[in-house]
């Protein structure tokens, strides 16, 4: 039943797809809203006009994921918008998808979200680093209240905790959960993660991992089961080799 909605969660590149790159400021970019315009038509080659192949930017894959995207959620719909500037001054892109599905008894509704810093060539976008990412997919009447602690970046072979919590005391309820990272091919084709459930205690999911030795990014599946519905997420982690990559 999860397994074709999932597949929307082993990927929230959906803007820009590939390796994270350090970009330059913008300077005489393209329009955002141009890019936002572009990501909600539906024609097939919208995305031409203000992408074009680069550093960590394939359009075509773009274009291929974005596909993916609408037919798991035929009504997903992108905002693009100005972000907060980092700390070394580099302007940011905030993008959001949301999006949402019945399949049989159960509504399906999703928000992704990435800060992204893009990089331009005359009128089209050419490079991008994406400085967070994150998603959820919900069923159920009412949001379940979840916590996805998580961090943002961490240094190369450092150990990290992974908590997903659930905000409001379970009150004698019975969950289950599964944490896993997300391979490169899995979030290229957008598959689905293979989420064994296993009954939790303590509220939440609980795990301490190590990062990888190589500066890069790790990406978690998370998935929780709760007699009110079910959650279902991403995140991204950083993986950096220096602390002043930590506080972006």
């Amino acid at each position: 039943m999860l397994r074709p909605l999932l597949q929307a969660l082993a990927c929230t590149a959906v803007a820009a797809a590939g390796l994270p790159f350090m970009a330059t400021p913008l300077r005489a970019a393209p329009s955002l809203q141009a890019l936002q315009d572009a990501l909600n038509s539906t024609a097939p080659d919208a995305l031409n006009a203000v992408l074009e192949p680069g550093e960590g930017l394939d359009p075509q894959q773009v274009e291929r994921q974005r596909q993916l995207l609408r037919q798991q959620f035929p009504d997903a719909t992108w905002t693009v918008k100005a972000g907060a500037p980092l700390r070394d001054g580099r302007a940011t892109t905030d993008l959001t998808v949301t999006g949402s599905r019945q399949q049989g008894p159960f509504a399906f509704r999703f928000v992704a979200q990435q800060q992204l810093v893009l990089g331009a060539a005359g009128n089209r976008f050419n490079r991008q680093e994406v400085i967070r990412e994150s998603s959820l997919l919900r069923t159920g009447d009412d949001d379940l209240k979840v916590t996805l602690q998580i961090p943002d970046a961490v240094l190369t072979g450092q150990r990290y905790d992974l908590d997903v919590v659930f905000d409001d005391p379970l009150e004698g309820a019975v969950v289950a959960g599964s944490i896993r990272p997300v391979t490169a091919g899995e979030q290229l084709r957008l598959l689905t993660p293979d989420l064994p459930l296993e009954a939790l205690g303590g509220g939440g999911l609980f795990k301490s991992v190590q990062a990888p030795y190589q500066p890069g990014t790790q990406t978690w599946a998370v998935l929780l089961v709760h007699p009110k519905g079910i959650v279902a997420g991403s995140k991204q982690v950083r993986v950096v080799a220096d602390k002043a990559g930590l506080n972006l």
